[in-house]
């Protein structure tokens, strides 16, 4: 696994050993940020479940002004610092080593990020309780882009009695990437 593009392009990053993580592809990576590229320079972007955290330090290395990591898992929480370090990112990334909505509820009364990533563990309903939580929290506005990583299966019929908008769904073989936005 590797930095796609910008500042740290072609740099290695290390991955969590183990099952535990599923690291997203360089392949559905690069189509990720193709599609978010023209809105990152100097944006906010918060990384949930970040595990090795390559989704934001790939924001960071393509413009993103700074990047919060939410992980609760130290082993993934080291390999987040030393991938931050050796990509020479580290002054730019804010590592929150605990729960996501316990990180959530600590990032309230700042400013909305302009990107929320979140890529939680399958199957155990983790983004629609991240989903509830940003229905009333001031880290998201109605201009916050939030993307989830899902697998296929993952219905998200229930986003739009939550507040949340479906922009588009990319999907890939075996997963995909859904957009949402607050209402006005």
């Amino acid at each position: 696994m590797r930095v796609i593009a910008g500042k740290a392009r072609r740099l290695n990053l290390k991955t969590v050993p183990g099952t535990d993580t599923r690291p997203t592809t360089d392949r559905i990576k690069e189509t990720l940020f193709n599609i978010l590229q023209p809105e990152l320079l100097d944006c906010s972007f918060l990384d949930l479940f970040s595990g090795s955290g390559a989704i934001g330090i790939e924001a960071l290395s393509r413009g993103a002004a700074y990047a919060v990591f939410v992980e609760k898992d130290p082993r993934a929480c080291t390999c987040i610092r030393e991938n931050l370090s050796f990509t020479k990112l580290s002054e730019d990334g804010k590592l929150l080593n605990m729960d996501v909505l316990q990180a959530l509820r600590s990032l309230e009364g700042r400013e909305p990020f302009d990107f929320i990533f979140m890529d939680p563990p399958y199957g155990k309903e983790l983004e629609r309780q991240v989903l509830e939580y940003l229905e009333s929290s001031s880290i998201a506005d109605e201009n916050t882009l939030v993307i989830v990583e899902a697998d296929l299966d993952t219905d998200f019929a229930y986003a739009g009695s939550m507040g949340f908008q479906l922009l588009r769904t990319k999907e890939y073989k075996t997963n995909k990437h859904v957009f949402l936005k607050k209402r006005k």
